[in-house]
């Protein structure tokens, strides 16, 4: 049976450099959309998918990060600080293990934003993740219908779910949307300091545990100043709809 995730994890600590000039005296995930910041969009989702706690790393520009969470209920906010280090992304969660305990937990971009189509992306991964088989399940946007995506994808999927990374020159139909569920046994040995998370995706992939699940809705690519206005109009129209 499937269990859902109580423990999540939130990648707040970026630069945001592509996100200038609004990044220039806020860190991206307080970027606002549609009248809330980035950072509030993703942890509502875990609320609403019955998160207790989540794990929220910081760096750049970090106490207007902590004075805003502070005045969240749900989910419990626990702050990991990465002020005096550079981790990376899989740095960051090596870091916070201790935090978000034995069981999978959720795995999100504090800048990931889409709008869920009958049922909530979350519950559909937490059904979906089976820990028999699975090490990794990622949400995947398909690259034809994502708003303000105009890359080449990440992975290419299988009939069953199973994630095949992009080659060079290769154009594939999914990008990661920036959600996950993750066992915390992926890093076992993992090297201590600075690593990017691709890495252990990498390696649940060699192991043929890496894989995938279409999101149902629409995803927005928030990388830019453009892509905020992008991004706002879709959710002002998903709610009037």
């Amino acid at each position: 049976m499937p269990t859902t995730p109580t423990k999540a994890m939130v990648l707040a600590a970026g630069l945001g450099l592509r996100m200038r000039p609004l990044t220039e005296r806020m860190p991206k995930p307080m970027v606002p959309v549609a009248g809330k910041p980035l950072l509030d969009h993703v942890l509502d989702r875990l609320a609403d998918a019955g998160v207790s706690e989540a794990v929220v790393n910081v760096r750049y520009l970090p106490d207007q990060i902590i004075d805003h969470v502070a005045q969240r209920d749900r989910p419990k906010i626990i702050i990991s600080d990465e002020r005096d280090q550079v981790l990376g992304t899989g740095g960051a969660v090596v870091k916070a293990l201790p935090l978000l305990g034995d069981a999978p937990f959720f795995h999100l971009n504090a800048d990931t934003i889409w709008i869920d189509g009958a049922r909530p992306n979350l519950t559909r991964l937490a059904e979906t993740f089976d820990p028999a088989r699975m090490d990794i399940l990622l949400l995947m946007a398909p690259t034809a219908s994502s708003i303000g995506y105009s890359g080449s994808g990440d992975y290419a999927m299988l009939p069953n779910g199973a994630l095949r990374r992009r080659q060079e020159n290769q154009v594939v139909p999914f990008v990661y949307a920036g959600a996950a569920i993750l066992s915390p046994a992926l890093f076992d040995g993992a090297p201590a300091g600075e690593f990017p998370l691709t890495a252990i995706f990498d390696r649940a992939g060699e192991r043929d545990r890496l894989f995938g699940l279409r999101l149902d809705g629409v995803w927005m690519h928030v990388g830019t100043p453009d892509a905020v206005d992008a991004a706002e109009k879709a959710v002002l129209a998903s709610l009037d709809a």
